[in-house]
């Protein structure tokens, strides 16, 4: 594991955010943070820190959503603009690394991530989508999977064992809608958040990048 380095604030375009970059990363990816959060989120951090020991360039990016307003959830029109955000980030890390670029994010930013990720599978090599909202607490006949049949890239899915948005046997039977290789990485007591339980990084860094060959 290579290590950590220190993340420098970036702002150019419509990109914001934090970049962790260490020496001679070949590969990349953009993390967001989902509806209440930011690119400051502890989840965010922890996860960018672990993949970027594992060499690769992180950005952690505000959406446009955030970048318009300090607080508050995405209203429904925000969506296409913040589609169009993540695009933006992947492009500016292609401006980094010579190599594949991956997509992830936390909830709404993950949900995000995916449709974009339906709409042009061309965009990045995986996805790294952390408690995934598949449904509203205590909603769950509204499933936001649609896009699910369409999805070609390669996906790892962390989900907490106690999440309100997804019991574990809905996601599995959820995954099933998805035509690409995909992985459920589950932690045991974590809730939406995924702060309790053991969250394997490892495991998450080795699925992600094809070291135990998952995707």
């Amino acid at each position: 594991m290579k290590a950590a380095v220190a993340a420098t604030p970036i702002q150019e375009g419509g990109v914001r955010g934090f970049l962790h970059a260490p020496a001679g990363a070949e590969r990349g990816i953009a993390l967001t943070h989902g509806a209440g959060g930011n690119c400051e989120a502890p989840l965010l951090v922890a996860v960018a820190t672990a993949l970027c020991e594992a060499g690769l360039c992180v950005l952690r990016c505000d959406l446009p959503f955030r970048q318009e307003r300090r607080s508050g959830p995405p209203r429904p029109g925000d969506a296409a603009a913040d589609r169009h955000g993540l695009r933006q980030a992947a492009a500016f890390l292609r401006t980094r690394v010579p190599g594949d670029v991956f997509l992830g994010g936390h909830s709404y930013g993950g949900r995000q991530a995916s449709m974009l990720a339906a709409e042009a599978p061309e965009l990045a090599h995986g996805l790294l989508l952390l408690s995934y909202p598949l449904h509203p607490p205590n909603k769950p006949a509204q499933l936001r999977t649609n896009h699910f049949p369409s999805l070609e890239t390669p996906i790892v899915f962390v989900h907490g064992s106690a999440d309100p948005f997804g019991t574990i046997p809905e996601m599995e039977a959820a995954l099933k809608l998805i035509p690409a290789v995909k992985r459920l990485l589950v932690v045991g007591g974590a809730g939406h958040d995924l702060r309790r339980g053991k969250f394997d990084m490892a495991a998450m860094v080795d699925t992600l990048t094809g070291e135990r060959r998952e995707i």
